[in-house]
């Protein structure tokens, strides 16, 4: 798995996508998280649609659950390759979709374990896997108490894929510097 993380309209997608049409003839899956609210929201879908437009990607909208992997069939050279569209938005559906902040039910497991959980096994069943997050929380503006947690659970979620990932990656401007991974 490649983490791909950076701020709101660097470049990560287009990065995230140029790694997977680099690995090869593979079955393509676009795993898209973002649940559209409102006119700003249909475009930038609509952005992301006419970019992917062409190079052979398989769209899956799932906004939470990501871990269904029995939606991921492999085709052709029985390859498969996997760009999940954005871990900002799916912490925020799984967070803000449930019972966060009540009391957990024994056995039951975090959020972020839950989100990593799932990612983890899209990770077991891709050949190559290609993970696009934000950095979000590090502007220094004083936020509503659902909004910090939200900002803590992406923070916790990113920690624990940083250390599952195999590269990590922040785009700056267009511009991917390495993190972690070989070419550090």
């Amino acid at each position: 798995m490649i983490l791909i993380t950076g701020g709101s309209g660097s470049g990560k997608s287009a990065y995230g996508e140029k790694r997977i049409l680099e690995a090869g003839e593979m079955t393509r899956y676009y795993i898209a998280t973002m649940e559209v609210f409102g006119e700003e929201g249909r475009k930038k879908v609509e952005r992301h649609k006419m970019l992917r437009q062409g190079k052979g990607f398989i769209t899956i909208e799932s906004p939470k659950d990501v871990g269904r992997v029995e939606k991921l069939e492999k085709t052709g050279n029985g390859k498969l390759t996997v760009l999940l569209e954005c871990v900002s938005n799916l912490t925020a559906n799984e967070m803000f979709g449930s019972s966060f902040g009540a009391e957990l039910e024994p056995g039951r497991r975090t959020e972020a374990e839950k989100i990593c959980a799932d990612i983890a096994k899209i990770d077991e069943a891709a050949d190559f896997f290609a993970v696009i997050t934000n950095e979000v929380g590090s502007d220094g503006e004083m936020y509503e108490k659902e909004t910090l947690e939200y900002i803590r659970l992406l923070g916790l979620v990113n920690c624990r894929l940083a250390k599952m990932a195999s590269e990590g990656v922040e785009v700056v401007y267009g511009i991917p510097v390495m993190k972690k991974g070989a070419e550090v």
